[in-house]
């Protein structure tokens, strides 16, 4: 096997891993380094789904302490879990409704590199405005989130199907719109990734079945390994700081990364 093309596997996953959760575009990343890398990995879809699976399985991982208590809670109906479940699926609906209407349109115009700097640059002042003028938390705790929040979060979700944007930058700077604390923010965009990214995956299996292609699954379980381990490592660390810190690192971090793609691409 290629050893380069190993290392720009091994890459390629942990960007994913590494920004997945955090508000500077995981799917951005990966097509400036796929770009960047010339990657060609292995034909199909395949390589981008499952490495995205991996960092859902780190997240399902580290939070499964909640993920299990609001399991046991649905089957004996306790009125905390149903709310909480209530909120992500509230949250989920609009994104999914959103997905499957603009699909083609978005995977044919909107995934290049220019349309992914700019996202980045505009995404990074979007952040130091919110964090600017974000009033003081009313909320907490993920099980204080209310249905009409969850909604405002799921329908802002929506604007991260541009590549760029970030899903994870729109659900939490909309959360802290509606005075969620900064903690609290980032665990709720994290549980309602899992159901929109489990879906997106699903649909997007289903959209190009006809293209799948499992040779290469050596690189295949590569990426998603490497995907699982840097999302791991990246998660608590992530809350940690943004509840001392702010946000304002990764809009500053977007808009250098948006400007220097911007200009690369111009010069190209």
């Amino acid at each position: 096997m290629d050893l380069t093309l190993i290392w720009k596997t091994l890459l390629i996953g942990v960007v994913e891993g590494l920004t997945e959760f955090l508000p500077v575009s995981s799917t951005g990343h990966i097509i400036l380094a796929e770009e960047v890398l010339h990657f060609e990995g292995p034909p199909g879809k395949v390589f981008e789904i499952v490495i995205q699976l991996g960092a859902i399985l780190a997240v399902c991982v580290l939070y499964r302490a909640k993920l299990l208590a609001t399991a046991g809670g649905l089957i004996r109906r306790e009125r905390l879990a149903m709310h909480f479940t209530a909120t992500v699926v509230i949250a989920f609906l609009p994104a999914a409704v959103a997905g499957v209407v603009a699909y083609k349109y978005i995977k044919a115009v909107l995934f290049n590199p220019m349309v992914v700097a700019i996202a980045l640059i505009v995404g990074g002042f979007a952040i130091l405005i919110i964090e600017r003028f974000a009033q003081r938390p009313r909320i907490k705790s993920v099980d204080d989130v209310d249905l009409k929040t969850a909604l405002w979060v799921g329908i802002c979700q929506c604007l991260a199907m541009i590549p760029g944007v970030s899903r994870a930058g729109a659900t939490i700077m909309s959360a802290r719109a509606f005075r969620v604390d900064r903690a609290a923010a980032a665990e709720f965009s994290f549980f309602l990734a899992i159901p929109t990214m489990l879906g997106a995956t699903v649909y997007d299996l289903y959209k190009n079945w006809s293209t799948l292609d499992w040779h290469g699954s050596g690189l295949i379980a590569l990426g998603f390994l490497a995907a699982f381990v840097s999302a791991m490592l990246v998660v608590g660390p992530f809350v940690r700081f943004i509840s001392r810190h702010g946000f304002g690192v990764f809009a500053w971090y977007r808009i250098a990364i948006g400007a220097l793609a911007l200009a690369l691409l111009l010069m190209r």
